[in-house]
């Protein structure tokens, strides 16, 4: 029988693996947001992900049908989570209401959304089974791939890294295996539990990494001590790990340690070390904001969850902001890879509104500090240079340089103080 695979959601995961997919098999997409398919007909990833988008041989569709025409279904959706910080799988379930209603006999339907241990079985498998009225094993089965993406990075692309694959048994796992196989290399799990939990200490490991980081740049800066050069001399031994201190937003590291902590909470165990690490991290929000008590008016650059990236989503840069204005600030922002699509993203977020947002550049105000939060390669142009940024400033400004873009020295060579973490 010939593999026929459809993606369902068509974002930072589901897009580029439909594209390498749809280069050895019939694939089809499927998104509830129409306008998303919209460009995608027309050639534009508005993400600026994939570049060759019309060589993609993907059928598009917001009709939940074509789901049906596939016997290999490929779930891709985020998982993000709620206000209380437990997982919110709303878009997990309502994606397999939506294939369970559509699912055909024989048909192998894999996650690569990040969960906790057990979801996939405990969860998904339920309602897979009620909205189409058959038995895993019997008439379907299912599997388990985790993304790997890392948005932005074109260095570790989906055909460039390893695959972790895991199936409900031996036949479904060694055709996930099949299908996987053919765009890069996998490594294959004993079952989709240890899978699920690969993927979300993938993560949960990076988080705490940080969290010391940033607990050691919070103690060197008490005790006026550059943390990056304490790292660059710690560096050279062996067996040091490199990690830098900074602000953790994104789709990921900030958000996945929640559902390991959930799952283990539910069978009784209180983590310590994960919700500790997690804790640091949320507090340097804080931390820079207080450094800038007497600065009230502020430009942040790059407003993306991270560098090279358009997307506002999840960004620490909002909590940023919105700290900011709380405690009187007024706060204005500039990101030259979000032009011409602020009112396309419209989740922007509110204390990120039309009037705060400066598509142009330089901008006519001046500001007592600048923060430099995303350091998008476009901020290396010339029209962003020292010079630029001390123009649009007041008397003895700030530049508080997060992750170390801006030399130091030539920082305070044209009159900034220079802070970084």
């Amino acid at each position: 029988m010939e593999t026929k695979i459809c993606v369902v959601g068509l974002g930072y995961v589901g897009l580029p693996l439909a594209c390498l997919l749809s280069k050895e098999y019939k694939t089809f997409g499927f998104d509830v947001n129409t306008q998303k398919l919209e460009d995608l007909k027309n050639g534009v990833d508005i993400t600026g992900e994939i570049k060759n988008l019309s060589e993609c041989q993907i059928e598009y569709s917001d009709n939940p049908e074509i789901i049906q025409q596939a016997n290999f279904i490929i779930v891709a959706v985020p998982t993000p989570i709620d206000d209380t910080k437990k997982p919110d799988l709303s878009l997990v379930k309502s994606a397999t209401e939506i294939v369970g209603k559509n699912l055909t006999k024989g048909t192998i339907v894999v996650y690569e959304s990040t969960v906790y241990p057990g979801c996939t079985e405990e969860v998904c498998l339920p309602i897979l089974e009620a909205e189409s009225s058959m038995q895993l094993g019997t008439d379907f089965k299912i599997g388990y791939s985790p993304e790997r993406v890392n948005p932005g990075d074109k260095n570790h692309t989906i055909d460039k890294v390893i695959k972790v694959v895991a199936g409900s048994d031996n036949e479904a796992l060694e055709k996930i295996s099949e299908v996987y196989g053919k765009i890069t290399k996998i490594h294959q799990a004993s079952s989709i539990k240890v899978a699920e939990a690969s993927k979300v200490i993938e993560n949960v490991q990076r988080d705490l990494n940080i969290a010391l980081m940033n607990e050691l740049a919070l103690i060197f800066d008490k005790l006026d001590i550059d943390t990056k050069e304490v790292i660059e001399a710690a560096g050279t031994k062996w067996n040091f790990n490199k990690y830098y201190p900074g602000l953790v937003g994104g789709h990921c590291i900030g958000i996945d340690p929640y559902y390991l902590t959930y799952k283990a909470e539910q069978v009784g165990y209180d983590s310590k070390v994960i919700l500790a690490g997690r804790g640091v991290n949320e507090s340097m929000i804080t931390f820079v904001s207080d450094k800038l008590k007497s600065n009230k008016k502020i430009l942040i650059m790059g407003l993306s969850f991270k560098e090279n990236v358009p997307d506002v989503r999840n960004s620490k840069a909002v909590d940023l902001i919105s700290k900011l204005k709380d405690t009187g600030h007024e706060v204005k922002g500039h990101d030259p890879l979000l032009n011409g699509m602020v009112l396309k993203l419209k989740n922007l977020i509110l204390h990120l509104v039309k009037e705060d947002f400066l598509p142009e550049w330089p901008p006519e105000e001046k500001f007592d500090s600048i923060i430099m939060f995303s350091p998008h390669d476009v901020f290396k142009d010339s029209k962003y240079n020292l010079e630029s940024l001390k123009s649009i400033c007041t008397a003895e400004p700030v530049l508080f340089d997060l992750k170390g873009f801006y030399n130091k020295e030539e920082a305070e060579g044209v009159g900034f103080k220079y802070l970084t973490l």
